[in-house]
């Protein structure tokens, strides 16, 4: 089998050779095919995926990697799409990128292949955040977006998003339409490579300004940011896009002390100051915290490369600075939000907050509540933006957001937005402050109230060909063998997301999942545990997120109950062998 996959590489590979690519790809395939087999089967033992989001994957020559051939195929095939979808029609499309490496350089191929095939393009002057490009969609009335992003991943990584024309991220049935026009380009010289510099217009400040004045308008504390406009913010956006427009939108609504971490405010793709660029691992704040100790701040603020994920650490009640996980700062946040749209007014009967099926269960808690309805749905944030798009002018979006530190909270974005998120989490600080109380304190309100929920997330790894057959068959195996019991706690009700079912093991019904199909299980026990699989559909990763709780009866608790929620979490997966 090993033989034949090889003899399979080394064709393509020789196809590559002889086609019409430049002579630099040409050198680095001849020393895969000279040097180094296991780099070229990696590079070559399948067409990158053009997944339902767009593609993502290691920079480098070959079929499986991200290169201005494998970019041009797939900007070929949307623009096919986008052609047949709006015949007769003046289509325009945005592009924006990151700072990763290469990324003007894809952004600018794909720009070229679309103004060749007479399309219109809105081209950002310089690196801008992703969701500003989910913004200028709406604004600009376009078609569809790209960004040329590889959110958090590793600086090896790059990718390519796609947007439709309401400003959310492609879904059914777009994005398995766009994959069989992609499918169907199967040769670099498909491709219309050459540009029309006529269609090509250049976007920036002026995106910006109409941007940042949309942000203004969700502040819904100006008294408490007028009384605390002095606090202290450290803000970093490690390297990436957030560097101009979330200072911008902290100084729109009134903050005036930003301190910036200057060794990462100058955008780099190969992210030197950090092992990777993730606010969500603890390592990538390290430096934003010590710059907060230095000068006595109040809240730190991390945003990923594009902008889109934001990660913070807050004073503790010992004073120590401490990291809040996805769920815990969605949390807070909600409540900010759900609190003062009620003491404004603003609670009419159609309002509504979205969360993903692996997000904390205390925001559908908060929701009910405050009488606001509230949706799941599957992992992606796509996904939020299509029920926001269903509830157009009948429902009022207030909020929404995901596990994995990406939150929204207005309609005119469509996808996770950090500079927004940034922009509320500092003004709920303020208020917090305004009151007396701290972010903790605030925390501890609400789980004394709704009761204290702590989750927790382990990523198992697993990379390349092997590794994909690997998580294959553990997810195989986890439908075939099902746990009966988790940590001694009984498995009561499983649901599986690919055959859409719910088993009830206590009633012995079964329910029918109405949500898409997805590769996603879930484990629910007698003591109120969630565990939820599923494999990454961006990195080599299969991931376990779990969530437990309990009762938090006085402030005072606090620390202990924390600990023995996090001894449970623990042993639930020692249980599970994670």
């Amino acid at each position: 089998m090993q033989n034949e996959i090889l003899t399979d590489v080394k064709r393509k590979a020789q196809q590559w050779l002889n086609g019409n690519i430049d002579e630099e790809s040409k050198k680095q395939i001849r020393h895969l095919l000279e040097n180094d087999e296991n780099e070229l089967v990696e590079s070559f033992y399948r067409e990158l995926e053009f997944g339902t989001g767009g593609l993502r994957g290691i920079m480098g020559v070959g079929t499986n990697r991200m290169n201005i051939y494998t970019v041009g195929m797939a900007t070929q095939g949307l623009c096919n799409y986008l052609l047949k979808q709006f015949p007769n029609q003046e289509i325009s499309v945005a592009f924006a990128h990151d700072s990763r490496n290469n990324g003007r350089l894809f952004c600018e191929t794909a720009a070229q292949i679309c103004s060749a095939n007479g399309i219109k393009v809105y081209l950002f002057d310089a690196l801008r955040p992703t969701p500003e490009l989910s913004f200028a969609i709406r604004h600009l009335g376009c078609k569809s977006g790209v960004v040329v992003t590889a959110s958090h991943n590793p600086k090896e990584y790059n990718g390519y998003k796609v947007y439709w024309e309401d400003g959310g991220q492609i879904i059914d049935p777009h994005d398995t339409n766009i994959i069989v026009e992609v499918q169907k380009i199967t040769s670099v010289d498909e491709v219309k490579w050459k540009g029309n510099k006529a269609e090509i217009i250049t976007i920036g400040d002026d995106i910006d300004q109409v941007y940042i004045q949309a942000l203004k308008g969700l502040s819904l504390s100006p008294e408490a940011i007028k009384n605390q406009n002095q606090l202290k913010i450290v803000y970093t956006p490690i390297h990436g896009t957030g560097v101009k427009l979330v200072p911008m939108a902290l100084k729109a609504i009134g903050f005036t002390n930003i301190i910036a971490v200057p060794e990462q405010n100058i955008p780099d793709g190969n992210f030197p100051t950090v092992h990777s660029p993730n606010p969500e691992e603890s390592a990538a704040l390290n430096m934003a915290i010590e710059k907060a100790k230095e000068t006595g701040a109040d809240l730190v603020m991390a945003t990923d490369p594009d902008a889109d994920r934001v990660g913070i650490a807050v004073k503790n009640k010992e004073g120590i600075f401490e990291l809040l996980n996805g769920n815990q700062t969605g949390s807070f946040l909600l409540y900010y939000l759900l609190t003062k749209w009620k003491e404004n007014g603003k609670l009419k009967g159609r309002e509504y907050v979205v969360k993903t099926i692996v997000t904390t269960e205390l925001i559908a808690k908060m929701a009910n509540d405050f009488k606001v309805e509230y949706h799941d749905v599957l992992t992606g944030f796509k996904y939020i933006a299509d029920i926001i798009k269903r509830s157009e002018g009948t429902k009022t979006f207030i909020g929404g957001g995901e596990e994995s530190y990406g939150y929204l909270a207005a309609d005119f974005v469509r996808d996770k937005d950090a500079v927004m998120s940034c922009m509320l989490i500092a003004e709920a600080a303020a208020w917090a402050t305004d009151q007396g109380k701290s972010i903790f304190d605030v925390l501890a309100d609400i789980y004394m109230k709704y009761g204290f929920y702590k989750e927790k997330l382990v990523n198992l790894v697993r990379k390349g060909k092997s590794g994909a057959e690997e998580i294959q068959q553990m997810m195989s195996s986890y439908r075939s063998n099902p746990p009966q019991f988790i940590n001694g706690s009984a498995v009561i009700k499983i649901k599986d997301y690919q055959s859409q079912k719910e088993m009830n093991f206590i009633t012995g019904t079964k329910d029918i999942i109405r949500l898409p199909k997805s590769n996603v299980l879930q484990f629910l026990t007698a003591d109120g545990t969630i565990v939820s699989v599923r494999p990454s559909g961006t990195e080599p990763k299969i991931k376990f997120y779990i969530g437990t709780k309990t009762e938090l009866k006085t402030a005072t608790d606090y620390r202990r109950t924390e600990k023995e929620l996090d001894e449970k979490l623990n042993a639930i997966c020692k249980d599970l062998g994670i």
